[in-house]
């Protein structure tokens, strides 16, 4: 029987921020997630990790999230700083920490789309990649939803484009979990992100937010070229999302920087 998670049991005070901790804003916030055979993971990350799988249909899947936002007033935790604007995308693989039972995500890489990029791709090495990304976005401040959402990204290492809408009635629907509010904790609350670093050693952030307030949208088309060239969800199965969740906009902590394991 699937397990329950409750918020409660995850959300925490923000812990107080130090060093070169940032704050952020997300802007235009989408995760769009595919359920993907448990097998096509393998490899991806090492042993200390398992694969937080769902059953769906009698069948193991995980779950893989491309999350694209823009990075609004981003800037010290800590100190007056300047305040800068850029967009990314995230590419993860919800996973386990078999050392702390930990759920969290896999970062297969990060697309950034400005200069700053310099300081997490070559002095903290992680797995960011240079891109240009473009929002084209209309949300209805009545009816709390986006007309229309089109995210198109060129790059070397992930070109994308995507295109979501939502209904104000549109209502939740996850299969493989308890119910609602488990499939919620699971897929917007992971705080801590593992990835390989450049020079091959493994690496880790934590991040902090409240909980997400996010609303269903339905996913038009979409062409992610990472995740068809690394044979985890081709084109015709990218059409089809376990579920796309949409929130216009919300705030994070990042502590930095991060550490080499």
């Amino acid at each position: 029987m699937p397990i329950s998670l409750k918020f409660k049991d995850f959300l925490h005070p923000r812990p107080t921020p130090s060093g070169i901790d940032v704050n952020c804003k997300l802007k235009h916030f989408a995760i769009i997630t595919y359920a993907v055979d448990a097998h096509r993971f393998a490899g991806l990350f090492p042993p200390r990790f398992k694969l937080d799988t769902i059953f769906i249909d009698g069948q193991e899947k995980g779950l893989l999230s491309v999350v694209p936002f823009m990075d609004v007033d981003f800037t010290s935790a800590v100190y007056p700083f300047p305040v800068f604007s850029m967009g990314q995308t995230n590419y993860r693989i919800y996973i386990i920490d078999t050392t702390t039972g930990e759920r969290c995500v896999w970062f297969l890489g990060t697309i950034l789309d400005s200069w700053t990029i310099m300081v997490p791709r070559h002095i903290w090495k992680l797995p960011w990649h240079p891109g240009k990304m473009r929002f084209i976005c209309d949300f209805d401040q009545q009816s709390g939803c986006y007309r229309h959402y089109e995210m198109h990204t060129k790059a070397k290492w992930a070109p994308a484009r995507v295109q979501l809408k939502q209904q104000p009635e549109q209502q939740f629907h996850f299969q493989g979990f308890a119910d609602n509010e488990t499939a919620l904790v699971y897929l917007t609350h992971p705080l801590a992100g593992f990835y390989y670093r450049h020079n091959g050693k493994l690496g880790t952030y934590r991040v902090w937010h409240d909980r997400l307030t996010v609303k269903p949208a339905t996913l038009e088309s979409a062409q992610f070229a990472l995740l068809s060239r690394m044979k985890l969800v081709q084109e015709d199965e990218q059409q089809q999302p376990y579920s796309v969740l949409l929130q216009p906009i919300n705030e994070f902590t990042i502590y930095l920087p991060p550490t080499a394991l």
